[in-house]
């Protein structure tokens, strides 16, 4: 996990495409410029941020889905909740569901844990759209191959 650069998931863990489901696994780091206002003397992951490792984690099972033929794009994000704290160092385990495809929208159901206990899940609404470039698709293939996403199979299969 880099979090200065948005780069919130390090593994996906399983794609379901059959089922339309997800795992991913994130290390939040040591240490971070983040954690030093987000609480001095009490480092927390930020729930932004929280939100955006759903989202990513989210994007991925779309992507696989539609085998890499849209990007999703981030427009809802509902029903947000925090249940524990995430603090540095720790694995966050991340999983998501496709509840809805269709009209150009995809919506899923995303949860994020730490040791087996629930400490954030929502509801998130994706736009897809085709992607800006090509060199952003290319880029995005690249980064998938990173973490360890199937694209071999999704684009073959």
């Amino acid at each position: 996990m880099r979090l200065e650069y948005f780069e919130m998931i390090d593994r996906i863990v399983d794609l379901d495409r059959a089922n339309r489901t997800i795992r991913a696994e994130a290390q939040i780091p040591a240490e971070s410029p983040i954690f030093e206002g987000h609480f001095p003397g009490h480092p927390l992951m930020p729930g932004v941020l929280l939100c955006e490792a759903m989202a990513q984690t989210s994007g991925w099972l779309i992507l696989g889905t539609q085998k890499f033929s849209h990007m999703p794009f981030l427009v809802t994000l509902r029903e947000a909740k925090f249940r524990n704290f995430v603090k540095p160092s720790q694995r966050l385990s991340l999983s998501a569901k496709m509840t809805h495809d269709g009209s150009g929208f995809a919506v899923t159901e995303a949860r994020g844990e730490v040791d087996g206990k629930g400490v954030c899940d929502a509801s998130i609404t994706f736009r897809l759209a085709p992607f800006p470039t090509k060199d952003f698709e290319d880029r995005m293939k690249a980064f998938s191959k990173k973490i360890g996403f199937p694209l071999e199979t999704v684009l073959n299969g």
